[in-house]
């Protein structure tokens, strides 16, 4: 699949295109996309813009700051994020709209589906949406961190077909481009393998918060929800041409054959463990009180949690029927007579409809 043959594309910018010099943002970088967008949209392809850059856009409206201080970041962000989307809205002449997100909305089950009807309803409308993560109010607990992993989120819950990540650099070389001058640039990736990962160095740019590592679980995420995923040079011109002619200019992660399911995807890739139950080693469907060796972790019933073998290897994500509070309770009773009780009025631990097992990627 190409650019050609998608239908639905998202495309991540950094904050080291919009604002490189950290004093406002500038339009050196973002013609080139600006157009690649309008030529996309002119194809009849929808596009969604997932944009970082809000506190680099800021950053130099606060003069004798401590700009490492948390606050000063927030409203570091609030402050930029208006002109950072007014410097959008300024290469389209068609309308645009701005969702602000956290990892809390986009955890949610409830809230997910209503960002996805959201993103829906814009595209068919033929309104542009500009997504970043809502900084100025996030908290450590609900941040994504980077606009990424934002991104691949973005476009699972979009049905994207196909994921652009602009990077500084043209791609995934097989070792530092920076420090080794034999570096091989990587064409296509089938499988995102521990091999893969370890090619990977930390982040290249002084402004952005992402590296090559977050763009490849970016990409993991992406392509398991069969989309296709590039990481390209958005500092280069060519780029922008060479993706519309099909072609690829830089490294193209292939999609699964057989997609993950979306809610599951949602599961395994979106939702965070609030916890973790410890669970003997061997397969299993529906889990009951019996099968829990261990309760970590504070979490109430409904919320995602972890599922561990005792030897500590990760078997499933799922959402528990059970609070911390009450396993914890039940464990400290006379097992045979309370799991009865309370799995006939509950039921199991976690339904076979709402588990994520971590398997092999399709071939």
């Amino acid at each position: 699949m190409s650019i050609e043959t998608s239908q639905r594309i998202v495309i991540k910018i950094g904050s080291a295109l919009i604002a490189p010099e950290q004093d406002g943002c500038r339009s050196r970088y973002l013609l080139n996309i600006a157009q690649f967008i309008v030529q996309c949209r002119a194809k009849g392809k929808e596009v969604l813009l997932v944009s970082s850059g809000a506190v680099a856009a800021g950053s130099h409206l606060f003069k004798n700051k401590d700009k490492s201080s948390v606050a000063v970041k927030k409203a570091m962000a609030a402050a930029g994020q208006t002109e950072m989307i007014s410097t959008w809205e300024r290469f389209f002449d068609f309308p645009s709209a701005q969702l602000l997100l956290t990892h809390g909305d986009l955890r949610d089950r409830d809230r997910y589906n209503s960002i996805r009807e959201t993103l829906f309803t814009l595209l068919e409308q033929g309104i542009l949406p500009i997504i970043n993560e809502n900084d100025a109010v996030t908290t450590d607990a609900l941040k994504v961190g980077d606009n990424d992993n934002l991104s691949a989120m973005v476009a699972a819950a979009a049905d994207a077909d196909c994921l652009i990540i602009c990077s500084d650099v043209n791609g995934l070389y097989d070792k530092d481009p920076n420090k080794n001058a034999d570096a091989r640039l990587l064409d296509t990736v089938g499988e995102l393998t521990p091999e893969i990962y370890a090619m990977t160095g930390g982040p290249t740019s002084s402004v952005g918060t992402g590296g090559m590592k977050t763009k490849l679980q970016a990409a993991e995420k992406a392509t398991s929800h069969g989309i296709v995923t590039y990481i390209v040079n958005g500092f280069n011109e060519d780029t922008f041409t060479e993706l519309l002619n099909g072609a690829n200019p830089g490294t193209r992660f292939l999609p699964y054959d057989t997609p993950m399911h979306e809610a599951l995807h949602w599961m395994t890739h979106t939702a965070s463990e609030q916890g973790e139950l410890i669970v003997e080693a061997g397969q299993f469907d529906a889990l009951s009180c019996d099968d829990i060796v261990a309760v970590n972790g504070d979490f109430s019933a409904g919320e995602t949690v972890l599922v561990r073998s005792e030897d500590g290897q990760k078997l499933a994500k799922a959402s528990c029927n059970y609070s911390s509070c009450l396993l914890n309770f039940i464990a400290q009773q006379d097992k045979d007579i309370v799991t009865e009780q309370v799995q006939n009025s509950i039921g199991p631990v976690i339904s076979q409809n709402d588990i994520a097992v971590f398997e092999e990627r399709n071939s």
